[in-house]
């Protein structure tokens, strides 16, 4: 049988720098809203079909939420649908944040998005 993958926030990064993969985020709407990994793509875990999920020839898709969770919940469901491969984010957006990764979050003054780094 088919099992998740766990990749490590850093893998994750290169991989999508390199454009290897299709980043989903599962979390909620104002999660995303307030923060994000930029070029992830969000697909919330209440609304999440696996049968929806974006193919692109070659590229793995993996998923995050805030903690790895809900992604790895989601991931399980995936794979249970026939998707194959399919890896989860171990750790999830929190992990990504404690590695110092860089994302985009809010700037609280003006509510605009920033270009934020978790050592910051």
């Amino acid at each position: 049988m088919t099992k998740l993958e766990n990749w490590t926030p850093e893998r994750v990064k290169t991989a999508l720098d390199a454009q290897e993969i299709v980043l989903i985020d599962v979390r909620t709407p104002p999660e995303y809203m307030m923060e994000h990994i930029k070029g992830a793509l969000l697909m919330p875990m209440a609304f999440f079909r696996p049968e929806a999920l974006p193919t692109q020839d070659g590229k793995r898709v993996v998923l995050h939420c805030g903690s790895g969770v809900r992604s790895a919940k989601m991931g399980e469901i995936a794979i249970e649908a026939g998707l194959s491969p399919l890896a989860h984010m171990e750790g999830g957006f929190g992990a990504w944040k404690q590695a110092g990764l860089a994302y985009t979050g809010t700037d609280m003054a003006t509510g605009a998005p920033t270009a934020m780094n978790a050592d910051s």
